[in-house]
């Protein structure tokens, strides 16, 4: 069983027998002398995403829930749902805007990498790859000087997320954005 300090986002764990997917986890250190690390998590049911808070001390056992990750990938937007094909039997999985939520900017036509998390022959989640590839479709024009300082420019990309690139970066181009904290990373 993993310790709370191992735990991931986006793992499955159980929570009174109920399968949670972890959405959140926030690290606390408190200052005192012998405190213990507080790991404080948001959950959402894996059926009916009903949200749920704990914290744990870094040394707290959690119980992990059997599940599989099937690549999958993502093929349209319905409403408030968005569906997912199984690329090992071709089935289709429609998860709501809820359950994604701030997954939703980095989805993209042709993005590899995807895996579903499925419990119970039911696909719960997304797992996204570490980094994509997404376009720029409106910044602030080139500045002739630029340098390869640390200033930076907002950018609006072709999902809809807007990060901070370098002043160099012009509308057009292709970057490589982290899918954990969503900042630039280099030119794709």
């Amino acid at each position: 069983m993993p310790k709370a300090c191992d735990i991931k986002k986006g793992a499955v764990v159980s929570i009174n027998d109920q399968p949670y997917i972890v959405k959140q986890i926030e690290v606390r250190n408190p200052s005192a002398r012998g405190a213990a690390t507080l790991y404080k998590m948001r959950f959402a049911h894996a059926q009916t995403h009903q949200k749920h808070e704990a914290t744990f001390t870094g040394d707290d056992l959690l119980k992990p829930v059997d599940f599989s990750r099937r690549e999958v990938q993502f093929l349209y937007q319905e409403g408030d749902s968005y569906i997912f094909m199984d690329k090992e039997n071709y089935s289709q999985h429609p998860l709501d805007r809820d359950t994604l939520e701030d997954q939703i900017p980095y989805l993209s036509d042709n993005l590899d990498g995807i895996y579903g998390l499925i419990v119970e022959e039911h696909c719960v989640g997304i797992e996204l790859p570490q980094t994509v590839i997404l376009e720029i479709v409106e910044t602030a024009p080139n500045m002739k000087n630029a340098s390869a300082t640390n200033r930076t420019k907002p950018a609006t990309l072709n999902t809809g997320l807007e990060v901070q690139v370098p002043e160099y970066i012009e509308s057009g181009e292709h970057i490589k954005v982290n899918t954990v904290t969503g900042k630039f990373m280099s030119r794709a």
